[in-house]
C-alpha cells in the first residue's frame, strides 16, 4: 500500500474553484492508477475523477467538464482542480491508488471510478461550498 496526504480543501461560494492535491510518499504513477473520490455524512463514496498510468482519464457525469484531474510525477503528487463549484459539491474528498500494472484498459474503464478497486487511501479533505 502507499501513505497519501490530501490538502488543498476549504470553503467557498458557488461558482468559485478549488485545487486539491495528493502527495504520494513515493513514486507511483508508472505502476498505479489513481483517482478522487467523495462522501457525504451517511451516504457512499462517489466516484469523481480518475486517472490511469498512461494518463488518460474518467470522470463522474456530475463533474465533467467542470473538474480536471492531472498528476505531477516529478512531485508525486496527484490534483484535482475543481471549478464552477456548486454546494452539491460539498463532500470530504479522498484520493485513493491501486497497483494497476497487470490490468488493461478495458478493466480499468470499467473500475476506475469505483471505491472498491482502491487499496491506499488518503485521510481526507473537506470540501464546503456554500449558496
Amino acid at each position: 500500500q502507499v501513505q497519501l496526504v490530501e490538502s488543498g480543501g476549504g470553503s467557498v461560494q458557488a461558482g468559485g474553484s478549488l485545487t486539491l492535491s495528493c502527495v504520494a510518499a513515493r513514486s507511483i504513477f508508472g505502476t498505479h492508477c489513481t483517482a478522487w473520490f467523495r462522501q457525504e455524512p451517511d451516504k457512499a463514496r462517489e466516484g469523481v475523477a480518475a486517472i490511469d498510468r498512461d494518463g488518460s482519464t474518467k470522470y463522474s457525469g456530475s463533474v465533467q467538464g467542470r473538474f480536471t484531474v492531472s498528476r505531477d510525477s516529478s512531485k508525486n503528487t496527484l490534483y484535482l482542480q475543481m471549478n464552477g463549484l456548486k454546494p452539491e459539491d460539498t463532500a470530504m474528498y479522498y484520493c485513493a491508488a491501486w497497483d494497476c500494472s497487470w490490468t488493461n484498459t478495458e478493466h480499468w474503464e470499467r473500475v476506475a471510478l469505483r471505491p472498491a478497486a482502491y487499496l491506499s487511501w488518503g485521510q481526507g479533505t473537506q470540501v464546503t461550498v456554500s449558496s
